[in-house]
């Protein structure tokens, strides 16, 4: 099949609408629903996302994706029980695909809600379960157990997407797009970030970095590599835990990234994760209420009147000195960045969500700064001197 005709483009009155191929046959068969253009943009961006973390790692990979941008990615690590308690997986055995997806959708949960998902292996009917009981919009992945795509098929009574991709496609090394009706041409960006040689350049004065670092620096460097710019990227353990994309000011994505790093961290609180929900609460309404709850607008969720709604009885907020208190206890936290950072105020940042490692370009005028606010906190810092803007 060399083309697909779509619904219609970003927006309903953006017709007409396609996706084609100049030469060959698409690399995509659409085994399941109809997906529309931002359906397409999220898979096919995502996909590059998790083929390329499978690549480097050699575990299995998964991202969440929501407006050409990923709310979460990870690799398929164990689940400790906090993590499936937060994360909603139940009690059943986790395949290493169906742990990275859980990983990558729980992340964000907030940002993840009508996600696009993109799976690095074959998905199985574990990881089919998992998401069959969560808000998404479909799945991109090489291939499909029989009992897996029986269930995706039933899913959003029956209209879910569920999208094939030829794991062995490689598209050709130079790409184009219109905008304006002016065609931009450019070079794949085919750089290779689990190159050892990225981080032979530390000028910090700790030089440490461990081999768990290192995995999730190139986590991070990957996940920026399919992010809209600016962006950077906290992870931890295998998993994106705080991604802060498209914003003009690099400060302002260390901040934004930084703040869901620390929602993460803190939905594991013991309050929490103990805290009294009434019976048949949807997951979205927990997850929103959650969010609310260690924010500092918690007052909208514990008026009188109002909690009755979600919590069988009035829980106690979390003071900011809680909060504060449960934060510092975050560490050995990765950092990477598209670009360089421009001032020492994004390592002070970074430093209060845990950052430990850092991994970014290199080359302002004042790296000096940032290399000294790094010594200040230990941090070790490699400089790649790549660059990783995504448009």
């Amino acid at each position: 099949m060399k083309e697909l005709q779509l619904k219609y483009g970003c927006n309903p009155n953006q017709k007409p609408s396609r996706i084609y191929m100049e030469e060959g046959e698409l690399p995509i068969e659409v085994l399941n629903g109809r997906p529309g253009y931002i359906n397409f943009l999220d898979a096919l961006n995502s996909w590059q996302l998790v083929k390329e973390l499978k690549e480097a790692t050699g575990l299995a990979s998964a991202a969440s994706f929501k407006h050409v941008s990923p709310a979460g990615a990870a690799v398929g690590l164990p689940l400790d029980d906090t993590l499936r308690h937060i994360y909603f997986t139940g009690p059943g055995e986790l395949s290493p695909i169906a742990a990275a997806y859980a990983r990558a959708r729980g992340a964000d949960r907030m940002s993840s809600y009508g996600d696009f998902v993109a799976l690095s292996d074959e998905c199985d009917e574990a990881t089919a379960m998992l998401l069959k009981s969560e808000v998404s919009d479909g799945v991109i992945a090489p291939a499909y157990t029989p009992a897996a795509l029986d269930i995706l098929r039933q899913k959003r009574k029956g209209t879910y997407n569920v999208i094939q991709i030829d794991p062995a496609y490689r598209p050709a090394p130079v790409e184009r797009k219109q905008v304006f009706g002016v065609t931009f041409e450019q070079g794949r960006n085919e750089v290779r970030l689990d190159d050892p040689a990225l981080f032979a350049n530390v000028p910090t004065r700790n030089k440490e970095f461990t081999p768990e670092a290192r995995r999730d620096l190139i986590i991070a460097l990957i996940t920026l590599k399919y992010t809209q710019s600016n962006s950077v990227c906290y992870v931890k353990d295998g998993q994106a835990i705080g991604i802060g994309a498209g914003q003009q000011s690099r400060i302002h994505c260390t901040r934004l990234a930084g703040n869901k790093a620390d929602t993460w961290w803190l939905r594991q609180h013991p309050r929490v994760m103990a805290l009294p929900f009434v019976d048949g609460i949807r997951r979205a309404d927990r997850d929103n209420t959650i969010d609310v709850y260690i924010s500092d607008d918690h007052d909208d969720v514990l008026r009188d009147g109002t909690w009755q709604l979600f919590f069988k009885e009035k829980p106690e907020p979390l003071t900011r000195e809680e909060k504060r208190e449960w934060i510092s206890r975050l560490k050995g936290v990765a950092l990477g960045s598209d670009a360089f950072f421009p001032f020492g105020d994004n390592i002070e940042r970074a430093h209060k969500s845990g950052v430990e490692y850092i991994a970014q370009a290199g080359g302002s005028v004042r790296d000096d700064n940032v290399i000294e606010t790094c010594d200040k906190y230990g941090i070790a810092m490699a400089f790649t001197g790549v660059r990783l803007f995504h448009h």
